[in-house]
């Protein structure tokens, strides 16, 4: 079972950059997002319901909610979406892995966690991998559009992390993990309409085939199944050994890149990739187990440690 919900998310959110990307088109960014977790939120408040999980948050909570609505499920995807016109998705979600250094970043800043030696060492590694990845595009002749789309993919996913720290006190509030990202969903459509509204951006239909494909394709697979499945495992084979997934489901996007959009490798992008990916796995190294013998930690605080949906 564990290998099948392993292998599942890593298989969805690997492909899920690609879906992005194959929104890009007559549809503008703004409006996609909505699609998506309009229909995400929806399923998903339906879905708890006939399984009688459904639960709403008190008052005092809402304002948390729309906090990691805001971080997780409108700006930082506003920024994917845009940043895909500009880098090819498989860049993008090597990016997108380095929240893991965003997240141990803000969790100093936020609630006081240690920033250990192996914290730095995967910071070093991951940004040199990214220079390697970028730099050669970058500062190339017009080079302008990559580094747009890599600051818009860098803010996105500090949007992301913001947002994990805002789940991580609503854990703590004694919300669940599945109640808040439902509830989320919905709050971040209704963020993401008040935008369009305010800027006057025109909803286009989703006519083309593909491109609705694609977005039910993300608002069922990407935003509620994979999630799911994700915090299944969190809960069997904890957080840190599902982190793991941050490294895989970038060389799948990549393969993905390489084949349907045409990305060409050069020495220094493999050194790159290489590089970025080490940090992650160095990020994740099992920590030297304590000499008091103190028991492991339970699924529940688990849960209450993992980190949000991906993409």
């Amino acid at each position: 079972m564990i290998p099948f919900l392993f292998i599942t998310t890593v298989l969805i959110w690997g492909t899920t950059w690609f879906a992005i990307a194959l929104q890009a088109g007559p549809v503008p960014a703004l409006v996609s997002v909505f699609y998506r977790f309009g229909v995400a939120g929806v399923l998903f408040v339906f879905g708890l319901a006939l399984c009688g999980r459904l639960r709403f948050p008190r008052k005092e909570h809402q304002i948390w909610l729309v906090a990691q609505a805001l971080c997780l499920f409108s700006l930082n995807f506003i920024c994917f979406y845009y940043a895909v016109s500009y880098i090819p998705s498989g860049l993008e979600s090597v990016i997108f892995s380095m929240a893991t250094i965003f997240n141990a970043i803000n969790a100093r800043i936020f609630y006081g966690d240690r920033i250990t030696k192996q914290v730095v060492l995967a910071s070093i590694l991951g940004i040199g991998g990214l220079v390697l990845l970028f730099g050669r595009d970058i500062f190339s002749s017009g080079g302008t559009g990559a580094l747009t789309g890599v600051a818009l993919a860098m803010l996105g996913t500090l949007f992301f992390s913001m947002g994990n720290m805002v789940s991580r006190r609503n854990s703590q509030m004694g919300i669940s993990p599945i109640t808040a990202n439902a509830w989320g969903m919905c709050y971040g459509a209704l963020i993401l309409l008040a935008l369009i509204t305010v800027t006057g951006t025109e909803i286009v239909p989703p006519a083309d085939p593909i491109y609705l494909g694609a977005m039910l394709y993300l608002a069922i697979f990407g935003s509620i199944i994979a999630f799911t499945t994700y915090l299944i495992l969190v809960a069997r084979i904890g957080s840190a050994k599902a982190a793991y997934m941050t490294v895989l489901f970038p060389i799948i996007a990549l393969a993905i890149s390489t084949m349907f959009e045409g990305y060409v490798w050069h020495w220094t992008s493999i050194l790159g990739l290489v590089l970025a990916l080490t940090g992650n796995i160095v990020m994740f190294a099992p920590k030297k187990t304590k000499r008091d013998g103190s028991p492991p930690s339970s699924p529940k605080l688990e849960l209450d440690k993992a980190a949000t949906t991906a993409s």
